[in-house]
């Protein structure tokens, strides 16, 4: 399954950098709202508790028939004072009790003389508001709250002068989750900016000489010839091209040396064959005549084979683009044996077409020669051309399918040029196909016979299927 444009790199890391930004802008806004949940439950805990100080004052300086009243004139939605013998708190479950209690006897006066009690407890899950808001109350609420009223509540316990116990109860809800509009906006801006240079960074910087690279490579990869890459990018990368730039002036130089040496050898080799051969003619037996002068022949023959071989018959031929089912006719025409050509799917392919056409023509006759018929298909196979060149002859030994193709290697033992050649064809045809960046493969098959493949890599710069314009007319 395709996963494009979720492979390439730019993608991912912008992927990751929106991941990163959602995951940092969460973490802050969850304490944001805890340090704002304390903040308020903090600013609750004190108010009620000062209230209680005021309120536990005034009932220790009012008389007892006032005492009613100043407790009916404390209560709030949120807090209520009662008077009662036994302290509704018992014990301290929650960290700000001590804080509350100290704050309680700072507003009285009181040191440690006074018994107070706080008991604070943390409720989780639904809740419903305070048993005591009113109803409309209630549900503005539960509608600010947004149904969840996750709160804690605090039991404050006084003792009075008179034996008796003050006893406050309350509730601090936490606030819900919010993200406010300008929150919103500022993280879209900073993810936008971010986002900008990022794709700034990757396009110009990093992804564009890397697909430079991988284009170069690809193109030496089939013998083009590749003009030296700027040096752009992070240092890494700039070390990448740095190393391919000098392992393509390597590669050049190598060839380029192994090509002046073979064309010297080649000349100094036809002047003692020329010799040879004009010595050869002047000798009086017919016979030691003839047989002189084809021995001189066949050694001409095969120093030139030689040296067409090792140049890999590419020399400074170009690339073309070309339509494989129309090069494929125009070479059935050129080759006098028949052959019968499959039709297959459209397909446009980047070749040199002298030295493609060499390597098929090689492998076809090869087939017509020896099984006395050609079957030739081409398809498309994972972003490669496939081509298969089948007949029906005898085969050819399993333990012999890789040694044929060998430099002078021939499995017709006469040595005779008119049946077997040289045994340059099979390794004349794989030089040609791997110096297009592919490879040929032999098998035989299981109903009698044997099977040729190709296989070259499409390029990534070819045109889709129908697009024919600029094509190289099959020659």
């Amino acid at each position: 399954m395709k996963l494009w444009p979720f492979n390439t790199l730019i993608v991912q890391l912008t992927l990751l950098v929106i991941a990163a930004l959602v995951t940092a802008q969460m973490i802050s806004l969850w304490l944001f709202v805890d340090e704002r949940s304390l903040a308020i439950r903090a600013a609750l805990g004190f108010e009620a508790a000062g209230r209680a100080a005021n309120v536990a004052r005034l009932l220790e300086n009012a008389p007892a028939d006032a005492r009613p009243a100043i407790l009916e004139a404390a209560d709030s939605p949120l807090v209520r004072f009662k008077l009662s013998r036994n302290p509704s708190a018992t014990v301290d479950d929650y960290s700000d009790g001590g804080v509350i209690e100290m704050r309680v006897r700072r507003l009285l006066g009181d040191s440690n003389h006074r018994d107070i009690r706080v008991e604070v407890n943390q409720v989780e899950g639904k809740i419903l508001p305070l048993p005591h808001l009113s109803g409309e109350m209630a549900e503005m609420h539960m509608a600010m709250m947004k149904g969840e009223l996750s709160a804690v509540e605090m039991n404050l316990s006084i003792a009075l002068s008179d034996g008796q116990w003050l006893n406050v109860e309350t509730r601090f809800e936490r606030p819900p989750l919010q993200w406010p509009f300008y929150s919103t906006l500022t993280f879209a801006l900073s993810a936008a900016l971010i986002l900008i240079v990022v794709f700034w960074f990757l396009l110009r910087r990093l992804t564009g000489p890397l697909r430079r690279l991988a284009s170069a490579s690809d193109s030496l990869g089939r013998g083009e010839e590749v003009s030296e890459l700027p040096m752009a990018g992070p240092l890494e990368v700039r070390s990448l091209i740095k190393a391919f730039n000098q392992m393509q002036e390597r590669l050049t130089r190598f060839v380029a040396d192994r090509t002046r040496l073979l064309a010297a050898l080649g000349h100094d080799l036809k002047s003692p064959l020329t010799a040879m051969r004009v010595r050869a003619e002047m000798v009086d037996d017919d016979e030691t005549r003839t047989s002189l002068i084809d021995c001189v022949e066949e050694m001409q023959s095969m120093v030139e084979a030689t040296l067409t071989f090792s140049r890999g018959l590419i020399g400074s031929e170009g690339t073309e683009l070309v339509e494989i089912g129309e090069f494929l006719a125009s070479l059935q025409k050129d080759i006098l044996e028949p052959f019968h050509i499959k039709p297959g799917p459209e397909v446009l392919i980047r070749i040199r077409p002298m030295a493609f056409r060499r390597a098929l023509r090689n492998l076809i006759e090869n087939a017509l020669r020896y099984g006395g018929d050609a079957t030739v298909t081409y398809e498309t196979e994972k972003q490669s051309l496939v081509i298969t060149i089948e007949d029906h002859g005898p085969g050819i030994p399993q333990e012999q399918l890789e040694q044929v193709f060998e430099p002078f290697f021939r499995l017709e033992e006469s040595r005779s040029l008119e049946t077997g050649g040289h045994g340059l064809g099979l390794s004349i045809s794989r030089t040609i196909v791997r110096a297009h960046g592919g490879d040929v493969v032999l098998a035989n098959r299981n109903n009698k016979g044997l099977m040729a493949q190709i296989k070259i890599p499409l390029s990534e710069d070819v045109p889709l299927s129908g697009e024919k314009d600029n094509l190289a007319t099959p020659g």
